[in-house]
């Protein structure tokens, strides 16, 4: 829910200054609750929006200041029509907030512009708000190839207000050891691959107790350990827990976990993590490649080993062509990549992680990021094109 909270000048006639809101707030076409000048639940509502009626408001603003910074430490949006010189009171507003270190935006224009604005935002606020208090697993530590993926509890909690919960991957094998092995639902006419359905179904059933358990709403895991402690894949139960609206990531990469999270708050899904295997700098050209990918992403899948091992489930998969986006934030939060780009192809060649996915960058010049200053090697690839709202988020 929007809310819009009113700043009017006492030097203003109520009735006159009324009709003009009805009129402009009526022209922006969405849904919100009018609260006027009463703040006293201001920033209750994951969006909270200050309609800046008039000028000379600067200072009954600077006055209402104080109480707003106790209720929320969310950005003040200044919403303006710019009649009775209110975009020149919400410049100095906003002026003053960036004199002490606040931020805030003006949203003004036409009633479409604003329409989007605020409505992009709603989105990226009702994000945020999922994000607040969600818990995510770390099973294992990040593989010990991953180098870089490693992010800080502290400002993840501060900034996302995601708590990272660290459980010993002994304790997954504990479960998975006392877990009964049920015939699976999947089937595969691959004799090697159809006998370790039975085991892949068991990590499923697991992983599922321990979230349960620790009451998590994602995770990710240290999944190469289960190749030699129970020789099978954790491949299958990612991509079907990635599909039930969790967050499942592979090897332990953390970084990548976040990433996935916060595509999911934005749209529902939580994303392919993949790593680049080729780049043509020339073209912007390039192939992602993973074992797994979420089930809700794909047209059709089949099952494969798993590539490096050559055992285990390996899920292989075929996403729509079209718009896709490729999304990364450093474990820090200080650094994230954004792409835009056209799912060219899906490819099956042997000698690759299963699912292969031939993605052109809409600029290719941004192949250059992953040449000279990636975010680790593990990227998300989610369906359509999401710039604005991602870059919304990471403000």
């Amino acid at each position: 829910m929007i809310s819009i909270y009113t700043l009017t000048s006492e030097l203003h006639d109520e009735q006159a200054v009324g009709a003009v809101t009805k009129e402009f707030l009526e022209s922006l076409g969405f849904d919100y609750a009018f609260k006027g000048s009463n703040y006293a639940d201001y920033g209750s509502s994951p969006l909270s929006l200050i309609y800046v009626r008039t000028g000379g408001t600067e200072g009954i603003f600077k006055k209402l200041l104080p109480e707003l910074l106790a209720k929320t430490d969310a950005p003040f949006y200044l919403l303006t029509s710019g009649k009775s010189n209110s975009l020149a009171a919400s410049m100095e507003i906003l002026s003053y907030l960036r004199q002490n270190h606040l931020k805030g935006e003006i949203i003004h224009g036409s009633a479409g512009y604003i329409h989007h604005r605020v409505t992009l935002k709603a989105k990226v606020a009702e994000a945020k708000s999922q994000l607040k208090g969600s818990r995510l697993g770390v099973i294992g530590q990040p593989s010990d190839w991953l180098i870089s993926s490693h992010a800080d509890a502290n400002i993840v909690k501060q900034q996302l207000g995601i708590e990272l919960v660290d459980i010993p991957m002994q304790e997954l094998l504990d479960v998975i050891a006392v877990t009964p092995e049920t015939s699976p639902l999947e089937v595969s006419d691959v004799t090697i691959v159809k006998d370790a359905l039975p085991g892949a179904n068991r990590i499923y059933q697991a992983l599922k107790e321990v979230m349960e358990k620790y009451k998590l709403q994602g995770f990710t895991l240290r999944c190469f350990d289960l190749l030699t402690a129970i020789k099978n894949t954790g491949c299958l139960a990612l991509a079907k827990l990635n599909a039930e609206g969790f967050v499942a990531g592979c090897e332990g990469d953390v970084p990548a976990m976040l990433s996935m999270m916060m595509v999911r708050s934005l749209i529902g899904m939580s994303g392919f993590q993949a790593n680049p295997s080729t780049i043509n700098p020339e073209t912007g050209e390039m192939l992602f490649a993973h074992c797994t990918i979420p089930l809700n992403m794909v047209e059709r899948y089949e099952f494969d080993t798993h590539f490096e091992s050559g055992i285990g489930v390996g899920i292989r998969g075929y996403m729509k062509p079209g718009p896709v986006t490729v999304f990364k934030v450093s474990g820090d939060l200080s650094r994230c990549f954004i792409a835009e780009g056209e799912l060219a192809r899906n490819q099956a060649n042997p000698d690759l992680c299963r699912t292969q996915q031939i993605i052109q960058l809409l600029d290719k010049s941004q192949t250059s990021y992953f040449l000279t200053e990636p975010i680790g090697n593990h990227h998300i690839i989610l369906p359509g094109h999401h710039r604005e709202l991602l870059q919304e988020l990471v403000r």
